[in-house]
Formats: structure tokens, C-alpha cells, sequence
């Protein structure tokens, strides 16, 4: 049988890894590095290290808007799909019913549905409720996925544990609730928080929902840079891009650390 390692040793596995590395991340890499070009145009030859157009974005005061908006519905809606994420894991993982393999589908139907549909659905839900498009809505919609993103992780660690932990606390008398706030909720507690920065990751970068389901004065940042980029691409969507792309790569390699530490 084969070995994972020894497929370094064909020939053209190296090179042909190194390709889609630089077809993936190049782009990028040249992103980043046009934010800090003091040139005026996006596309222009490198005339200089600036953070000018950081400064730029910094007091555009719709964008400033639009962040606060993405961290408020991200924040709420990561609060909500987290605890509604962990009750769902532990119910799921726990017991078994008629019906589970059931509701594990539809808890992790977001996940599979495009984009697009689920955004459709959702402004047909609020339209036929009556629920104004806002920072309500947004944070509602959000929740929709933001509550499979954070199962997983959770449920993850919860069917990595000892059953015998469970047995060993109700020898000592201890109750279910007891059990479950001194012994499951302490050990499954980096699964929650690497749910939860996943789900946040995937709320601040949502574009298609948020697209159709922000209202007048409830502009995302992702929304509104794309807005920008319609009119073309300048440097200060290349120094806002960069921001996201920082926020999100800090928020995963946290998340990559903590698995690792507590695995």
C-alpha cells in the first residue's frame, strides 16, 4: 500500500502542488500587496510602500458604517447559532430518537443549499411575515448558517469523548445538569469556540444573503465593497479586502491553535 508520504516521490507531485498553492493564493498575495501602493490606480505599477488608502477607507464614513453593521449582526447572529449549535450537539449526541438522521439533515441543509436559493427563500419568509428588511433580518438570516457552521466542531468533540465520564459522574451522585455544566460544557469548550469563530468568519463574509436581505442602512461590508468593486476596483477596496482577509486568517489559525491544543 502506498504511503501518504510517498507520494512526494512521484514525479511532478511536488511541482504540480506548488502550482495550485500559487493558483490559489497568489492573487492574494498581490492584493495585499497593492493596498500599501501609493499609486492612484489599483492596476498601476508599484510607485511606493503608502497605507494612504487605509487612511482613505478609515474616513469613508458609509464603510465605517457598513463594518459596524457586519460586527453587530456577526456578533449577535455567532451568539445565537452557538448556543442553539451546542443545545442541537448535545441532543443529538447524547440520545438516540426516531427521526435523528433526519434532523442532523436539516440542521446541516444550509450548508449544502447555493447560496442564492437560501437567500431567496429567507426574503420570501420575511416578505410573507412581514418582517421589515434590516439589521433584524440580517441577523435572523445569519443565524440560519451560522448554527450549522458551529454544529459541527461541537459535535465533533462531543462524540470524541469518554462515555465513561458521563457513568463515572452519576456513580457520585451527581445530577444531569450538574454533569453537564462540570464536566461535558468544560471539556467540549474549545469545539464551541472554534464554532464560533468559524461562524463568525462565515457571517462577516456572507455576500449573497446579506445582498438580498440588508435594508436601508443595514449594509454589510462584504455588500458594500462589492458595490465598489461594480464601479471598479480602486485602493481602497484593495485595502478593506486586505482587512477581511487579515480578520478571517487570524480567526482560523486561533482556531486551528486551540483544536490542536486541546486535541
Amino acid at each position: 500500500m502506498t504511503r501518504a508520504g510517498d507520494l512526494w516521490r512521484f514525479p511532478g507531485t511536488r511541482a504540480a502542488a506548488f502550482a495550485v498553492l500559487a493558483y490559489l493564493y497568489l492573487p492574494i498575495v498581490v492584493l495585499v500587496v497593492l493596498s500599501f501602493n501609493a499609486s492612484d490606480s489599483s492596476l498601476a505599477r508599484w510607485e511606493g510602500f503608502s497605507t494612504r488608502w487605509y487612511a482613505v477607507a478609515a474616513a469613508d464614513g458609509n464603510m465605517v458604517h457598513s463594518i459596524e453593521v457586519s460586527l453587530t449582526v456577526a456578533c449577535i447572529a455567532t451568539l445565537i447559532g452557538t448556543i442553539v449549535a451546542t443545545l442541537a450537539a448535545l441532543a443529538t449526541s447524547r440520545t438516540r430518537f426516531r427521526g435523528q438522521i433526519a434532523i442532523e439533515a436539516l440542521i446541516g441543509l444550509p450548508l449544502v443549499v447555493p447560496d442564492i436559493v437560501a437567500a431567496i427563500a429567507i426574503l420570501l419568509f420575511f416578505v410573507m411575515v412581514g418582517i421589515e428588511l434590516g439589521l433584524l433580518s440580517l441577523v435572523l438570516a445569519h443565524t440560519v448558517f451560522t448554527i450549522p457552521i458551529a454544529y459541527l466542531p461541537i459535535r465533533a468533540r462531543l462524540e470524541g469523548l469518554d462515555p465513561a465520564l458521563a457513568e463515572a459522574a452519576a456513580d457520585l451522585y451527581a445530577n444531569s445538569w450538574q454533569s453537564l455544566r462540570r464536566i461535558i460544557l468544560p471539556l467540549i469548550w474549545p469545539g464551541i469556540l472554534s464554532g464560533a469563530m468559524l461562524a463568525f468568519i462565515g457571517s462577516l463574509g456572507d455576500v449573497v444573503v446579506s445582498y438580498f436581505i440588508s435594508g436601508p442602512g443595514s449594509t454589510t461590508l462584504p455588500v458594500y465593497v462589492f458595490s465598489m468593486v461594480r464601479m471598479g476596483v480602486t485602493p481602497t477596496v484593495n485595502a478593506v479586502s486586505t482587512l477581511l482577509i487579515a480578520a478571517s486568517a487570524s480567526l482560523l489559525t486561533l482556531s486551528y491553535l486551540l483544536g490542536r491544543r486541546f486535541n
